[in-house]
């Protein structure tokens, strides 16, 4: 018989505002670990973002029913969206364009999203690569 293992759980949770109401509060309480402990620390450690810049965390959860987390960069759509100022991108991303972004800015997400833990050893071209690639997706040219 093996051991039980650690649970995995992502959640994204605005930057200051975690609190235990749904999705944290049945996600973390689901297996066993008290939610509010969570909220207090995420918040603690999310202090210096701005409010409501969604954070996408993950929680470790072991079968002692304690739990670490580790915080990532904001989504490289929601950058590119506040870069741009605009809502959401475009449900046509091919025939409806939502804006146009620089390579400086295309330069400036990458290097923001080398931070992330997950990304540590990405060089800076593949990242900025990837950002290219959602930008496209979301029906923002970029341009020189």
């Amino acid at each position: 018989m093996s051991a039980p293992k650690a649970s995995l759980v992502k959640l994204v949770v605005p930057a200051g505002k975690a609190a235990p109401t749904p999705p944290i509060g049945p996600a973390l309480g689901a297996r066993g670990v008290k939610s509010i402990d969570f909220c207090k620390e995420f918040n603690a450690r999310t202090v210096g973002y701005v409010p409501t810049v969604p954070i996408p965390c993950r929680v470790t959860v072991t079968p002692q029913r304690t739990f670490s987390f580790t915080i990532h960069t904001p989504p490289t759509s929601w950058l590119i969206c506040k870069t741009l100022d605009i809502e959401k991108g475009s449900s046509s991303p091919k025939h409806d364009i939502k804006g146009q972004l620089s390579l400086k800015h295309v330069y400036e997400i990458a290097k923001l999203k080398s931070t992330d833990p997950t990304l540590k050893g990405t060089d800076l071209k593949s990242l900025c690569k990837s950002v290219i690639g959602t930008a496209k997706s979301m029906g923002v040219q970029v341009v020189l």
